[in-house]
């Protein structure tokens, strides 16, 4: 059986949100990990260097091409530097993940118009900002595959009101850009991860939590970043040619256990 092709060969992609907040591997982290397992040249940008430059040496370790960049996705003018940077290094753009975001739990009655738009840009904006200026260079190469990084708290309640919306507000994002650029051999999907255990979550984790959550899946197992990884793999690749404007949930099938135990008044 002959060698297997990496199945980003030649492509040059964008993680946001490439390192990771605290010990261990988070989505963005496991993401840009697999994309230069897969072939990809690599640039990492995070709002903290230092995060990203510690994903850069476990890349460059297993022999990737990579490289970082500090950018505040929330500016307008620090997303168009980082489009420009991708291509001014690598020649191109193909692939696109944001993986930006951040929780915080507040009912509506309680969340400050500040911090509410505060959220709103981290969450959502920071897409579209990143999206606007990566759209015409995917274009000059051909065409290209953006990952919006979702949640299952967009399709479902959660106990972050402002989390749930953002959520929801991205995959509003992607179904539209899909339809607005598809034409122009742009593909844009989102990834909707549920309860995967990762480095911006374990500070509130008990191990009876983990072991509720787990329990919540119809497959009794825990997510990881590796998880969202490989569904970003998947996305990014050619053998999603045919797939935009889509969600992909990832989650253990949490989402549909949900209806599961409401139809059958558990």
């Amino acid at each position: 059986m002959p060698e297997r092709r990496p199945r980003l060969e030649g492509k040059v992609a964008i993680v946001t949100g490439a390192g990771t907040r605290g010990p261990g591997v988070g989505n963005g982290k496991a993401t840009a990990t697999l994309f230069a397992r897969e072939g990809a040249s690599v640039l990492l940008a995070d709002l903290e260097l230092e995060k990203a430059n510690e994903t850069l040496a476990e890349i460059e370790a297993e022999g990737g091409v990579a490289s970082t960049i500090q950018a505040d996705v929330t500016s307008d003018d620090d997303c168009r530097a980082l489009i420009e940077a991708a291509v001014d290094r690598y020649g191109r753009l193909d692939i696109l993940d944001n993986n930006v975001g951040n929780s915080i739990r507040k009912p509506v009655t309680e969340i400050e118009p500040d911090e509410w738009d505060a959220f709103m840009d981290l969450n959502l904006k920071s897409m579209m900002l990143t999206s606007r200026h990566a759209i015409p260079r995917m274009i000059e190469s051909g065409g290209g595959s953006i990952i919006n990084i979702a949640s299952v708290a967009g399709i479902l309640a959660s106990k972050s009101m402002a989390y749930t919306a953002s959520k929801a507000g991205v995959i509003g994002l992607t179904v539209a850009m899909a339809a607005d650029h598809g034409r122009q051999g742009i593909r844009v999907n989102a990834i909707a991860p549920g309860a995967v255990y990762t480095p911006m979550v374990s500070w509130r984790m008990s191990d009876e939590l983990r072991e509720h959550r787990k329990n919540t899946t119809m497959l009794g197992v825990e997510g990881t970043p590796w998880d969202v990884g490989w569904a970003a793999v998947y996305l990014a690749s050619d053998e999603a040619r045919w797939v935009t404007g889509t969600v992909l949930t990832v989650d253990g099938g949490a989402s549909g256990m949900a209806g599961y135990a409401y139809v059958n008044g558990e």
